[in-house]
């Protein structure tokens, strides 16, 4: 079967060596001539024989709308376009009404796999009629992993539902891997736990918790136990944001992926102004120690005593103090030293 794919990125270029391999015609275009086989969409588009079939796997939101009204322009009625991007499943509607109206079919197309993709395979969750997806089935067959195919592929409902499906299965990803990391932390911090990178190996048979995620996790921890010089700071694709923002929209309660994108979020701020009127508030109610930024900063290395050991030094300073007035003769002195000054004050 002959297609034409645009986007030869980390997954657009493996996706065109798997396609290859079972036996596909695949002619790519990407802005990038070293890895293109054509100079331009429209090269691509002539080169391509009728009825066509072209996947855009190009970045979710105005790349790939752009790049939608351009074949909109470019394909002939009974042609078919396949979105295979993370776009929001909002688009997928004003993309087939604009591609509809030309007489052109479209598919949506949630792909997970990352790049390992070429060797194991593409999870795929499609939306569209039974007709354009029935068309594609033989490109679907070839991405999805060997097996039965509803263990790899599904044709999740109408235009928009293969990336809303997509959109959910990243939420659950966010949730998955947040816990996977706050168990970590836990270990980590346990000087009874010796071997981190063992405890989480040990889990990836036969426990409930075994995943794919949790491998990729034990291979990182094999290479470097103690994530030395890996930045916590986190970015995200959308997806979570947009399942979360799903979630407010339709009443349905999810604290768990929430958590896991506001934490996401956390990891980007250098200081936490959430953090800082927190402080302000315990030493306004409390009058607990407000630190400065700089103090701060020493006791995240270690470099400082922790605010405890200057609240206790700081009471027992006080507390000396108090055993100090309440010594013998004390009382006296004070009282023969308040008297001296009335009478030279008068």
């Amino acid at each position: 079967m002959q297609l034409g794919l645009i986007g030869l990125g980390k997954m657009g270029g493996n996706m065109r060596e798997r396609l290859r391999l079972a036996g596909h015609e695949v002619i790519g275009y990407d802005i990038n001539p070293a890895v293109s086989d054509v100079k331009s969409l429209a090269e691509l588009v002539k080169k391509l024989e009728g009825p066509r079939i072209v996947w855009t796997m190009v970045a979710a939101g105005q790349i790939t709308r752009d790049t939608v009204a351009k074949l909109a322009d470019l394909l002939e009625p009974g042609d078919l376009v396949i979105d295979g991007g993370n776009s929001r499943f909002t688009d997928d509607f004003e993309n087939e009404k604009l591609l509809k109206a030309k007489g052109i079919g479209y598919v949506d197309c949630g792909v997970s796999g990352g790049i390992w993709g070429l060797k194991n395979g593409y999870g795929l969750m499609v939306g569209g009629t039974k007709a354009n997806v029935r068309r594609a089935m033989p490109i679907f067959d070839a991405l999805r992993p060997e097996g039965p195919r509803d263990e790899g592929f599904v044709h999740a409902g109408k235009v928009g539902a293969g990336h809303y499906t997509k959109m959910v299965h990243n939420g659950i990803e966010y949730g998955l891997m947040a816990a996977y990391a706050e168990g970590y932390e836990l270990l980590a911090r346990k000087d009874i736990v010796e071997d981190v990178p063992g405890a989480f190996k040990a889990w990836t048979r036969g426990t409930v918790v075994r995943s794919w995620l949790l491998d990729l996790l034990v291979e990182a921890l094999e290479k470097n136990p103690t994530l030395a010089d890996v930045s916590d700071y986190t970015v995200d694709s959308g997806e979570g944001k947009w399942t979360v923002e799903e979630a407010i929209a339709l009443d349905v309660p999810m604290p768990v992926i929430s958590a896991s994108l506001f934490a996401r979020f956390a990891s980007r701020q250098q200081i936490s102004p959430t953090m800082q009127a927190v402080a302000a508030l315990r030493g306004g109610f409390g009058g607990h120690q407000v630190m400065t930024i700089a103090e701060g900063m020493a006791l995240r290395v270690g470099k400082a005593e922790k605010p405890a050991s200057r609240a206790a030094a700081k009471k027992s300073a006080s507390v000396s103090t108090a055993k100090k007035a309440a010594a013998p003769g004390t009382k006296k002195r004070a009282a023969a030293k308040k008297a001296a000054q009335k009478k030279t004050d008068g």
